[in-house]
């Protein structure tokens, strides 16, 4: 197109040429225009169709992609059904496995527990039954040995009937030794049997028959003896009589010639001095002995409380503390060495003064019950007693170490001495010296009991344990009233010292002697205390040793038979030999000075 300028250059008629072409110029722009119009317009529309076409293409792909997906979240969630059910399908029969394994578990268990409660009540039965066993071995035991033991002093006993050197005054060419050769085998060979036995346990039945077979056998013995003796007796008393009918032809014409003389004065003093015995007690020694029985009584009311206790178990555990702690020292007591002795000493000291000491890993104190005291000098007192009658009737040494800790008791604690008196005179009268007199509607037991005999379902003791006991009280009782505990006050007097025995020994010699008993007490009491009560009499005491062997002694023999001969032949043996020695020996097993050193 040409600018204003150019049109000024140019001819009409090029001006027109020139009109003519822009005319046809603009229309063929505005062809072209329109063209183009229609071709955006159809291009318009066909991009609007392929729009709407591809919108629905997108439509339909979300579609289907949709519904793809859906498809897919069922599949997963299907799955995921499928596993869950397949786990719990699994979980399922697991536990049902479990529970299964669980209730076998449980049925074996229970068939388990079932067998060891089997198990266990056949153990605890067998248990029992072995301690039933047991115990009634040790009961048949304990039986068969104090069996041996009552043999052994029986053997004993008949072996003093047999003097080596026996000489009878009308027989002096009689000879026992063979006899006496004999039965001291017989009471070494039981002697070696018993600690034998003691060594490893208890006695068989075999060793009691071998025992009784030894004490037939010493009982054979004797009786030969005494056959042997009474013979040659016999054939003595013939000639006796010949040559006594020969004198007396030769003494009628004397006689004839002579009064008649009165009886022996010394006959008539024995008569009258035989005559002034005592069946009782002197009345302030019975007034004393009642005084101590009443003390005892009225100590046991004193701890009524403890005494009766059942339905209170805290007092009924504080009794049984205390009554151990009382009895358990008393049974520790032996004669090892002074230090052991003196920690007993200090044991039951302590107990009595208040403080606490140690019980089977109990603390224990009288201070813990206001009876506490009195229960303990009670038990104390009475166990004491019972050692006496038991151990010491065993074992007549233990009653030196015995006595010496209750002595220093004793003199601390009166009180328990009194109660000591009281329980021993209870079942040891003879200990007073007291011969019990049967009153008007007394039944035997109660009088059997009077008299110191145990009875049990009506059955009186053996006369041969009777003895035994009555002699470990009287030698425990000899042995306190010359011992003191070392360690006291030696400045005071001792509580029941040796003026009480020299009373016991002047009263028992004022009484009528009982058969077998009488000699065995005045035996087993000079054996203990004999050479303490010569050092302290004297004179006096050797006074009493001849009246004991011209007096006395016959009397016993009086009312003694054959068959109790023993301990009334050991009784003149020693009282002749200390008579001819001048001297009392020491009691077997003294504490001497080195005792306390070890």
């Amino acid at each position: 197109m040409l600018t204003m300028q150019e049109n000024d250059h140019l001819s009409p008629l090029e001006i027109n040429q020139e009109a003519v072409l822009s005319s046809k110029v603009a229309k063929v722009e505005g062809c072209i225009r329109m063209y183009e119009e229609m071709h955006r317009l159809k291009a318009k529309e066909r991009l609007r169709q392929r729009q709407e076409e591809q919108e629905q293409m997108v439509r339909a792909a979300y579609a289907q992609a949709s519904e793809q997906l859906k498809r897919f979240d069922e599949l997963r969630e299907l799955k995921r059904h499928q596993e869950f059910q397949e786990l719990q399908e699994v979980m399922e029969k697991s536990s049902k496995e479990a529970q299964g394994q669980q209730e076998k578990l449980k049925e074996e268990h229970r068939h388990r527990a079932k067998i060891l409660n089997l198990k266990l009540r056949e153990a605890e039965q067998q248990r029992q039954r072995q301690e039933e066993l047991e115990r009634l071995r040790k009961e048949e035991g304990q039986e068969r040995l104090r069996r041996l033991y009552s043999i052994q002093e029986e053997l004993l006993q008949l072996n003093q009937q047999i003097d080596p050197n026996y000489r009878h005054k009308d027989l002096p060419r009689i000879d026992l030794s063979a006899y006496s050769n004999r039965g001291n085998q017989i009471c070494g060979l039981v002697s070696g049997l018993i600690r034998t036995t003691s060594e490893r346990g208890f006695p068989t039945q075999a060793d009691v028959a071998t025992t009784e077979r030894a004490l037939q056998e010493m009982r054979g013995l004797i009786s030969t003896m005494q056959q042997e003796i009474a013979a040659a007796l016999e054939e003595k008393r013939r000639k006796d009589e010949e040559e006594e009918k020969q004198r007396q032809k030769e003494l009628e014409k004397k006689e004839q010639m002579k009064s008649q003389t009165p009886a022996p004065a010394q006959q008539s003093g024995g008569k009258q001095q035989k005559e002034g015995l005592q069946v009782k007690t002197e009345e302030s020694i019975m007034q004393w002995y009642q005084q101590l029985q009443n003390a005892a009584e009225q100590s046991v009311a004193a701890f009524s409380e403890i005494a009766n206790c059942k339905g209170n178990t805290e007092v009924k555990r504080i009794k049984t503390n205390l009554q151990k702690a009382a009895t358990i020292p008393v049974s520790q007591i032996s004669s090892i060495s002074g230090s052991k002795l003196r920690e007993v000493f200090d044991k039951i000291n302590n107990l009595l003064s208040g403080k606490p000491v140690q019980t089977e890993g109990q603390t224990v104190s009288v201070t813990q019950h206001p009876q506490g005291l009195e229960f303990v000098c009670y038990k104390l007192a009475e166990k004491f007693v019972k050692h006496g009658e038991g151990e010491v009737s065993f074992h007549h040494d233990s009653a030196f170490p015995i006595a010496v800790v209750l002595s220093g008791i004793w003199e601390l604690h009166p009180r328990v001495g009194d109660i000591f008196l009281a329980h021993l005179h209870k079942k040891c009268p003879y200990s007073v010296p007291f011969y019990p007199a049967r009153k008007e509607g007394t039944c035997v037991e109660v009088y059997q009991r009077m008299l110191g005999y145990e009875v049990h379902d009506s059955k009186v003791e053996e006369q041969d344990h009777f003895l035994k006991r009555m002699s470990g009280m009287i030698r425990l009782y000899a042995a306190i009233i010359q011992l003191r505990w070392p360690y006291g006050n030696k400045q005071g007097a001792h509580p029941h010292g040796l003026s009480y025995g020299w009373r016991w020994l002047a009263q028992m010699l004022n009484l009528e002697p009982l058969a077998d008993l009488t000699a065995m007490l005045l035996l087993d009491f000079l054996e203990v205390c004999g050479n303490a009560l010569m050092k302290q009499y004297g004179v006096q005491f050797w006074k009493t040793m001849f009246f004991i062997q011209k007096s006395y002694i016959p009397r016993i023999e009086a009312v003694t038979s054959a068959g109790q001969m023993g301990c009334l032949s050991r009784l003149k043996s020693f009282v002749q030999k200390c008579l001819q020695e001048e001297e009392i020996p020491l009691p077997k097993g003294i504490l001497t000075p080195s005792f306390w050193r070890i």
